[in-house]
């Protein structure tokens, strides 16, 4: 079998510069205008802008964004799969051992999460699960259930089913595909400590931080321009694709609600209106990550603009 970790560059990446935030907070400005600056490229660590058909939904970058600066890991995987953070791990670490970015300054910015403590901290080094497989497992939880599924991993992997909940069908899919295709149980593969592809000790670090009516009113203004500029098409185009709703892209906010309207099960208004909900709440559990999960190396910022650290980065 492959090793991940094979894949992965001889060391990590100094003096990256990494801008987490919340939806609809800036982040992705604040990186064009860093790339802008410094001659950077920007990488994507949101873990819906990595799929194709959902641009306008998923806010990705425009043509004029990247006239500015190269972009990479957007829209590059298809809907109907289901990318991990080890995926986008492994994307990340092939691109920066392809020297396709020597002597540029890296700029890594999304709203995911576990996509900055992977690159931060390194991520156990997980096998690639082949796409037969993953499908096959997603089937059966669509077919069976997830309470079914979590019998049949506490049969398989006793101490794996322990630490997960038997209504937590992701996670029992993906310990089960794991086990099926390696033979040894998920905990196997995750106590093996992965490589960190930045060097935090020379990096600069942006966790932003908005005010909540000021991220309330860009979120509700920001949708309402997504529904203008076709989103409502591309849910239709996703939804021609016959994929399962238990597929990560089908679960991106607005799919749902638009797909009622499209429906006709939801009036635009009423969608709108709680695609706009859904997506409030989804930033505020955002930001409590950013808060309870970052190190002490990020710097809490309220607004991208702020000079003392914009300009910080620019004038080096």
């Amino acid at each position: 079998m492959r090793d991940p970790a094979g894949e992965l560059p001889d060391g990590p990446v100094r003096g990256a510069v990494l801008i987490a935030g919340p939806t609809a907070s800036g982040k992705s400005a604040m990186a064009l205008d860093v790339a802008r600056a410094t001659g950077g490229a920007v990488i994507n660590a949101d873990s819906m802008q990595v799929y194709s058909v959902l641009k306008v939904l998923t806010a990705r970058p425009g043509a004029d964004d990247l006239a500015v600066a190269p972009h990479y890991l957007y829209g590059h995987m298809r809907p109907d799969v289901h990318y991990s953070t080890g995926d986008w791990l492994r994307d990340v670490g092939r691109l920066i051992a392809s020297g396709e970015l020597a002597g540029r300054r890296l700029i890594f910015v999304g709203g995911t999460g576990l996509y900055f403590r992977a690159l931060t901290g390194g991520l156990a080094a997980m096998p690639a699960i082949p796409k037969d497989v993953r499908d096959a497992w997603r089937a059966r939880l669509a077919e069976r259930g997830p309470g079914r599924l979590h019998a049949e991993l506490a049969r398989r992997d006793p101490k794996g089913a322990a630490r997960i909940g038997p209504a937590d069908g992701q996670r029992i899919v993906r310990a089960l595909e794991v086990v099926d295709h390696t033979g040894l149980p998920i905990g196997h593969w995750q106590s093996r400590k992965g490589q960190a592809l930045v060097d935090m000790a020379s990096a600069r670090a942006f966790a932003i931080a908005p005010e909540r009516p000021v991220l309330h009113s860009r979120i509700n203004e920001r949708f309402d321009r997504m529904v203008e500029a076709g989103a409502p098409d591309e849910v239709r185009d996703l939804l021609a694709l016959g994929i399962p709703a238990s597929m990560p892209a089908m679960k991106a906010i607005g799919v749902q609600q638009l797909a009622a309207a499209l429906a006709g099960t939801l009036s635009t208004e009423t969608a709108v209106e709680q695609a706009k909900a859904a997506t409030r709440q989804y930033a505020k559990r955002q930001m409590t990550w950013f808060k309870n999960q970052l190190g002490a190396e990020w710097q809490s910022i309220q607004k991208p603009q702020d000079a003392e650290t914009v300009d910080s980065l620019f004038n080096q």
